[in-house]
């Protein structure tokens, strides 16, 4: 079955959330894909964590329809819960125990038979905070900056796992404060900011919507870069630096089309780089300041 033709495992309609006079969350509308990597991106305070609280029926919306694997979050959330899996920045352990003895403590808790439980803590021992999530093969997983606080193997592995979980059918919605954790792993990304919903989309429509991309060409001197400034019209140029930044697409079109300009005036430059649109410059281009959630509730 095709992406597009699956049915949604999250739907959002019209989520609020304040608290106090503050308003974190103003009429939030989502839509998840059923297998697919679903991310959320925005500064601190922009409302992330209490979507995810939302969600995964920690704390409740002032309004909104939502449904969660095919269930009313809030006609049946135990419905909701039993269908999902939260794993936080912070592994929820018991510091007396050892891991095997963790994960049997989870698969108890969630009601397991003792083989099947033990079978399953077999199966999760290597997979880091993700295996007590993972106990009981949840349909929907809700991760909260996953990764914070792993070095850059554990964190590639983590990538792993996650892609490997989509790939078994399993959806997943995570936050993240890493741009190319996001760009590397999610389907779709929705960028959050002070509450609203400012941009959605796969990550390639995102950064085609935000320009930026330009080439970049050093030259040995300030005549060259002259003359280079006005066969090439449209640029900018740093005196200092003997750089001149043309605007392009980074395709290699556009770099082939620079440099027969140069070519025929019998130009060329020390030194040429490429930047294409990144999300980075989406994030910059569509947010606002940062603020904390936790100003946010004061």
């Amino acid at each position: 079955m095709t992406v597009s033709a699956r049915p949604p495992a999250i739907e959002v309609t019209g989520l609020r959330k304040s608290f106090g006079d503050h308003v974190v969350l103003d009429g939030i509308d989502l839509t998840v894909t059923e297998g697919t990597i679903f991310c959320l991106l925005g500064p601190n305070g922009a409302g992330k964590t209490t979507a995810v609280h939302i969600l995964s029926t920690l704390i409740r919306a002032d309004a909104g329809q939502i449904r969660v694997a095919g269930h009313d979050l809030a006609a049946d959330p135990g419905a909701v819960r039993a269908a999902i899996g939260v794993t936080g920045q912070f592994s929820a352990v018991d510091g007396l125990l050892t891991g095997a003895e963790n994960l049997i403590l989870m698969a108890d808790l969630h009601h397991l038979s003792k083989r099947e439980g033990r079978r399953r803590a077999q199966d999760l021992l290597d997979r880091f905070d993700l295996a007590m999530t993972l106990v009981r093969d949840p349909r929907i997983i809700f991760l909260d900056e996953p990764t914070t606080g792993l070095d850059p193997r554990s964190r590639r592995t983590m990538w792993q796992i996650i892609r490997d979980l989509a790939g078994s059918g399993v959806t997943l919605l995570l936050t993240t404060q890493y741009l190319d954790e996001a760009d590397q792993l999610a389907d779709r990304i929705a960028v959050l900011d002070r509450g609203h919903l400012v941009a959605e989309g796969t990550p390639g429509e995102l950064k085609r919507r935000i320009p930026g991309g330009h080439i970049e060409l050093r030259f040995r001197d300030l005549p060259s870069l002259a003359d280079a400034a006005r066969t090439l019209g449209e640029a900018s140029a740093d005196d200092d630096a003997l750089v001149l930044r043309v605007p392009a697409d980074g395709t290699p079109q556009s770099v082939k089309t620079v440099l027969d300009q140069l070519g025929h005036q019998v130009l060329s430059a020390d030194l040429i780089t490429v930047h294409t649109t990144d999300l980075d410059d989406v994030f910059f281009a569509l947010t606002g300041s940062p603020q904390t959630e936790q100003e946010v509730r004061a």
